[in-house]
């Protein structure tokens, strides 16, 4: 059963569209790649499905029993975000608030899974650091912790390696890798399509035209074929 399945949904702002008819679902152990040009509405679309913004129109619909704080997000960071004066420890804590209820603190079991998830992601030595103090690199480890306290099923992560160099950069894909090998859901924005080719499971193209299908649909289709070639225009002339 799909965990998540969208319905002629539009996105957009003040009731007023930037995309149309988007139609796709997200089934268990999947890895969907986001991919479109700059302003094309893929965070504007991540949103809508964190119910962080309202759809102009359509239906996002869950299933396999999904409720809605059990999704982990790890969003585009800011500089104010980056410059964050909290330890380790109180930011992948704080991924565990879904599951407080009106509780004022955490128990024995969320300390203990965010433990678990900062061992999972290499950064438990670092668990009275400062974050700000931290690499870029290692911040975006603290985050995938943070977003796995709040979920063993589905992460949605916006351009997750963005302004990260190229070693960091293969390490972070090669940990979201494992995870989804593990059997988190993974839906991911990336500008990076030759990373999403290799990575993904399925893609979907947001543009003047959308698609939806496997990574070997979209290579082998009209839209894939021209999208891939300007990518690859745009690597040779950088």
């Amino acid at each position: 059963m799909a965990l998540l399945t969208v319905k002629n949904l539009a996105l957009g702002y003040d009731s007023r569209a930037i995309v149309e008819n988007l139609n796709f679902t997200v089934n268990p152990g999947d890895y969907l790649c986001i991919v479109g040009e700059n302003g094309s509405g893929k965070t504007t679309l991540m949103k809508t499905l964190l119910g962080l913004q309202e759809a102009v129109d359509g239906q996002i619909l869950s299933g396999d029993g999904l409720k809605k704080n059990e999704i982990g997000y790890l969003p585009q960071q800011t500089l104010v975000q980056k410059d964050f004066p909290a330890s380790v420890r109180e930011i992948v804590l704080s991924g565990c608030q879904g599951r407080t209820g009106l509780r004022p603190f955490y128990n024995k079991e969320e300390k203990a899974l965010a433990l678990e998830n900062m061992k999972r992601m290499g950064v438990e030595e670092l668990a009275d650091r400062c974050y700000r103090e931290l690499s870029g690199g290692q911040q975006q480890r603290v985050l995938l912790a943070r977003a796995l306290c709040a979920t063993r099923r589905i992460l949605l992560l916006d351009e997750p390696v963005s302004g990260l160099d190229p070693i960091v950069t293969a390490e972070m894909y090669s940990l979201i890798k494992s995870l989804n090998d593990e059997g988190i859901t993974i839906i991911m924005i990336s500008h990076d399509v030759e990373a999403a080719m290799s990575y993904a499971s399925h893609i979907l193209h947001i543009g003047d035209k959308i698609f939806f299908g496997s990574v070997d649909e979209y290579e082998k289709s009209k839209i894939g074929k021209l999208f891939l070639a300007e990518r690859e225009a745009v690597a040779d002339n950088d």
